[in-house]
């Protein structure tokens, strides 16, 4: 029975969520550069920091919000189904900068 329960306490670890925000360009590449990196349906191109700057001028907080909720043609969420709030705020300063 405590094998049991060790197995099973290190397989809910190991599935748990990240514990550590994702580096910015590592979320990009995975969830957003297929968008951002040609400005598909609007989204803002990545590093083009004039398009980017209105929307930086709402706050991150903001557009973290608004890609958990999703706008346009972005489902919530992005692409990334694995992203933190942190992650998303990470991938947003990379892509604007």
């Amino acid at each position: 029975m405590k094998k049991l329960l060790a197995l099973t306490a290190v397989a809910a670890l190991t599935l748990s969520t990240n514990v550590f925000a994702q580096d910015g360009e590592a979320v990009y590449n995975k969830a957003c550069q297929v968008c951002h990196s040609m400005g598909i349906a609007g989204a803002p191109k990545s590093h083009d920091v004039a398009a980017w700057e209105p929307r930086l001028a709402q706050g991150l907080e903001t557009l973290v919000s608004t890609v958990k909720t999703g706008k346009g043609a972005m489902p919530p969420g992005g692409m990334c189904t694995d992203c933190t709030d942190e992650d998303y705020q990470n991938a947003i300063e990379f892509m604007s900068k």
